[in-house]
């Protein structure tokens, strides 16, 4: 028999928290939450004002993503053995501290290369909050209440879509760009303060657990390799250039090594032995390659709104708005389905929906109107909504609980850096795809041309002069060329996402079964 003062078992859990700590406490880990998704997505607007205010150009600026979520994607898989080895509050507290700092730096950045190396050390340490604001959430409401955290928990990442443009956008319009990652630094330090008072005593259990240094460095090789070839490729011309080459084989090289070491090591920092699931294997590959279509798009659409169609970053944002309101508004209503519905079929109304949506994109002309481009966007909120909450449970279906955060690790780390591979891929084939349709158009509307010769007349009569029309026709032409080359991207996009239907429909069936327990091994 154990004595009065014995302490209690090391896997036993402290009980839920109730009244106005629980409140408290559940708010600042959504909000630690919705800091870190809102930094995903503020910066896609305000693309075109950092990099004109660098210096550089708008190709050049996407790196301020792409290293982002590089980063981030390859700071995920350690995430577990961190709070297996340290603790999930600690770990979370730490890591929200860490981001707020990495965003102070990003805010005083003062070139292109700083940005970048802040953006990438913020990605890096921003690994832990999503998992450890879930996991927290769920270990502090009662277990009838676990909905309710999951509520709060995804509700929280979907809103923050909707506010990262607008206020990314007002901010670009009306104030210095580096106001974008400044406002992170109150709300960090709050989240951090709060969730470090309320939950210091509900450590989870640790254990000594060892890191594979090894398959960690062959990931950052492989991973770090690719990302720059892809970002780069385009300025050398791929492989006419040695260094493009090198980096392709540093990458491919690495790839294979980790695969290898992975497989055969003891303690592998990305468990691939996951893989051998079916549904875990077809159900990532959909996730992420749907994932990698939606932010690459997500990237292109205000990119070219602003660069070609004349659009502030507000207006921009604003554009974006509804996909996030949409998605809030059914994400309660999916969230039910679930444990009614075969997941497939969430899933394919999602893919549906992602392909309606790119398709009627597909379809933009020069004198689309702000609801042209509204619309589409309204039914990518549909897809928002069932997307994420379905895949998931597609994924994990067949895992026993205690591989939930060991596979939400390793999809996460594939959706993410496939993400990141997606807006380089995306950005290259807009520029390639504008200089075809640029070069068809020049062939078509040459100094001869009767009708050419018609609008220089015309406008000449209007007061330009003969060189400053030709030069007004020539933008015109450059703007017309992206939009084909963007209708291009939008039209296979759609394509894409209804062959990824297939893949769907290869998976067994899924249904949810609720949320699993704790986020840290």
């Amino acid at each position: 028999m154990s004595s009065p003062g014995a302490a209690a078992p090391a896997n036993a859990l402290p009980p839920p928290m109730t009244g106005g700590p629980l409140a408290i406490t559940a708010l600042a880990l959504a909000l630690g939450t919705f800091m870190m998704v809102l930094d995903s997505t503020i910066a896609n607007v305000s693309l075109p004002t950092i990099a004109g205010n660098l210096g550089v150009s708008p190709d050049q600026g996407t790196w301020v993503i792409t290293s982002f979520a590089v980063s981030n994607g390859i700071g995920v898989p350690l995430t577990g053995w961190l709070m297996g080895r340290y603790g999930v509050v600690r770990i979370f507290v730490l890591a929200v501290l860490a981001f707020t700092a990495a965003s102070f730096l990003c805010g005083i950045a003062w070139s292109l290369p700083s940005l970048i190396f802040f953006r990438v050390l913020q990605g890096g340490v921003s690994g832990p909050v999503i998992p450890g604001s879930q996991a927290l959430l769920i270990s502090i409401f009662p277990a009838n209440k676990r909905a309710t955290a999951l509520g709060i928990w995804s509700i929280t990442t979907l809103v923050a879509p909707i506010c990262g443009p607008i206020l990314g956008g007002y901010i670009s319009d009306n104030y210095h760009w580096g106001w974008i990652f400044l406002i992170n630094v109150p709300v960090g330090l709050i989240v951090g303060f709060l969730c470090w008072r309320s939950l210091k005593s509900r450590e989870t259990p640790t254990r000594k657990l060892p890191i594979d240094m090894v398959g960690l460095g062959l990931l950052v090789v492989w991973v770090g390799a690719l990302q720059v070839m892809l970002d780069t490729g385009k300025d050398q011309d791929w492989f006419a250039s040695t260094q493009i080459i090198v980096l392709s084989l540093v990458s491919a090289v690495g790839f294979i090594a980790f695969l290898i070491w992975e497989l055969t090591d003891k303690h592998p920092i990305v468990d691939l032995t996951l893989f051998k699931s079916r549904n875990f294997a077809l159900g990532t590959l959909a996730f992420c390659l749907g994932y990698a279509v939606f932010f690459a798009n997500s990237l292109l659409m205000p990119l070219w709104l602003q660069t070609q169609v004349g659009y502030t970053a507000s207006w921009a944002g604003l554009v974006a708005a509804p996909t996030g309101a949409i998605a809030v508004l059914l994400t309660p209503f999916t969230a039910r389905m679930m444990s009614r519905v075969d997941a497939r079929i969430i899933a394919t109304v999602a893919f549906i929906a992602f392909a309606t949506s790119f398709l009627l994109r597909s379809n933009f002309t020069a004198d689309a109107s702000f609801f042209d481009f509204v619309l589409p966007l309204l039914v990518q909120g549909i897809a928002m909504a069932t997307f994420f909450l379905a895949m998931i449970t597609i994924l994990l279906d067949g895992l026993p609980p205690q591989r939930f955060p060991s596979a939400s690790g390793v999809s996460n780390f594939v959706r993410i850096t496939a993400g990141g591979f997606a807006t380089s891929v995306v950005t290259t084939v807009w520029d390639r795809r504008e200089a075809l349709h640029q070069s068809r158009l020049a062939d078509q509307t040459t100094i001869f041309s009767p009708i050419l010769r018609g609008v220089i007349e015309n406008l000449h009569r209007l007061g330009l002069p003969e060189l400053g029309a030709q030069a007004s026709i020539s933008r015109t032409m450059v703007s017309q060329a992206y939009l084909l080359a963007s209708d291009d991207i939008f039209w296979a996009s759609g394509w894409i996402c209804i062959a990824l239907i297939g893949i769907v429909w290869l998976c067994h069936k899924a249904k949810s079964g609720g949320g699993p327990a704790i986020a840290a091994d």
